[in-house]
């Protein structure tokens, strides 16, 4: 169940406790700073991409973003994560608003050549992303794609495998993405794996 609360007390340490993981190589952010650069890379072949970030955070990857010359859009559910984002990004257009029931509604005008969501997803049950995914899908622009990085596992055998690794720091209200039970939901979705427990998924119109 998201929770603003825990969202904001979590925003002053959110990009340190990450960071240890993914030096440590451990579940559950082994991988982050190759997913958010082989994101990064992608976006920069299109010169001044409008990008849509799906809790976005504290504007990591967005920031980035923005300052290669992006127009940046973005939806999440703490307002002291907007807060710390908008410092990065002063010209960004950042709404709070629980992706769970979907866009803001003035995000929901805009069409996008990239939506972006960045271990974000896994607070949504299998059957509402497959919903918010088809209602994102409408709002890329002809050439678009959806990039998704987050913990995700080509089997339903190796998310049990480190599920079993992490032992007490797994987390039971995360649902992850299992590539093997998605292929037939989105044919067109593509499953190109970073570490042992993250993958980028693309999925395109």
């Amino acid at each position: 169940m998201l929770d603003t609360r825990g969202f904001d007390l979590w925003a002053d340490g959110y990009d340190a406790s990450v960071g240890l993981s993914d030096e440590k190589n451990t579940y559950p952010f082994a991988g982050y700073k190759k997913v958010l650069g082989n994101i990064f890379r992608k976006i920069m072949e299109k010169q001044n991409a409008v990008v849509l970030d799906i809790g976005f955070g504290t504007g990591t990857l967005t920031s980035k973003l923005y300052e290669y010359g992006c127009t940046v859009y973005g939806q999440d559910f703490s307002q002291k994560m907007i807060e710390s984002a908008m410092e990065k990004m002063p010209g960004a257009h950042l709404y709070q608003g629980d992706f769970s029931q979907g866009l803001v509604e003035p995000l929901n005008r805009q069409s996008y050549d990239f939506i972006v969501a960045t271990y974000s997803l896994h607070h949504l049950t299998d059957g509402q992303k497959i919903a918010f995914l088809r209602t994102l899908l409408d709002r890329l622009k002809v050439g678009g794609r959806i990039l998704i990085g987050d913990i995700a596992f080509a089997t339903r055998e190796e998310l049990e495998k480190c599920r079993l690794a992490a032992g007490e720091e797994w987390d039971e209200e995360e649902i992850y993405f299992v590539a093997d039970e998605w292929k037939d939901v989105f044919l067109s979705l593509y499953f190109e794996p970073v570490s042992h427990c993250a993958d980028i998924l693309t999925l395109a119109p």
